[in-house]
């Protein structure tokens, strides 16, 4: 089981949200050279595209299938398979744009100052990622997956992590002429008999339930959905809040 485009794009407007956001944020008249680190299904290439027209951009990413979206949608871009922790661009990018990605890639202690010693001078690393990994919602499948009917029988489940903000201040501001972090929660508004299990399906339960055949990930599910559904209760319209913290970094060399 890997990466499922149309159950990712389910909440394509939520997930974009905080990668507009720091865009707009990004000091860079001009860019040569871009590139999109975890691209995914290239809806964050295509607002590179629009924002910088001029650019050779490229996106990257190790799914094979949201690559195949990526390419469907936006044919112009160039997109390439490989991981970010793989990676070494073949000359100096003016922009390292990554979108809710870099969370999944370990040792950021020297992933972050490879990044960004790889940049152009005056380039830009613009880094966006989740930062809710002791929410309830993350915490009860922790809880779950830890339980003794469930134990062995899912997938690594590693969620992904993130440094304390210090450490990026830390290891990042020898290497800038200026950075910037801060962090996010965005409350969303969200509908449907499931919605945040139908949120997390798209990307945190990936890895737990890739080894699962359909009916032992069914009983995974629902047995989830209900924990999810006590902590996440729907109103009396049917709205769910389920409130994201995402974080930001953006360094220029």
């Amino acid at each position: 089981m890997g990466w499922e485009p149309d159950r990712y794009l389910q909440f394509s407007d939520e997930r974009l949200q905080p990668a507009i956001d720091l865009l707009n944020r990004i000091p860079l008249a001009r860019s040569e050279r871009i590139v999109d680190l975890g691209c995914g299904a290239g809806n964050v290439t295509r607002l590179l595209t629009q924002r910088w027209p001029e650019a050779d951009i490229t996106g990257l990413d190790s799914s094979p299938e949201m690559l195949d979206r990526a390419r469907r949608v936006l044919p112009t871009a160039r997109f390439e398979l490989s991981g970010v922790e793989r990676w070494e661009p073949d000359g100096p990018p003016d922009l390292l744009f990554s979108n809710a990605a870099l969370h999944w890639v370990g040792d950021h202690s020297s992933l972050f100052p490879r990044l960004l010693d790889s940049l152009s001078p005056g380039g830009v690393l613009a880094v966006q990622m989740p930062g809710n990994f002791e929410a309830p919602s993350h915490r009860l499948i922790r809880e779950l997956a830890a339980s003794p009917a469930w134990t062995g029988k899912l997938g690594p489940g590693r969620m992904g992590a993130v440094l304390p903000m210090a450490d990026y201040q830390h290891i990042l501001a020898p290497r800038c002429t200026r950075l910037s972090l801060w962090e996010t929660t965005y409350w969303q508004s969200m509908s449907g008999p499931a919605p945040v299990l139908d949120w997390l399906r798209g990307t945190t339960l990936i890895p737990y339930l890739a080894p699962l055949d359909d009916v032992t990930r069914a009983a995974f599910l629902a047995e989830l959905g209900a924990s999810l559904a006590a902590a996440y209760p729907a109103d009396a319209t049917g709205t769910t809040l389920f409130p994201f913290r995402r974080i930001f970094i953006l360094a220029q060399r």
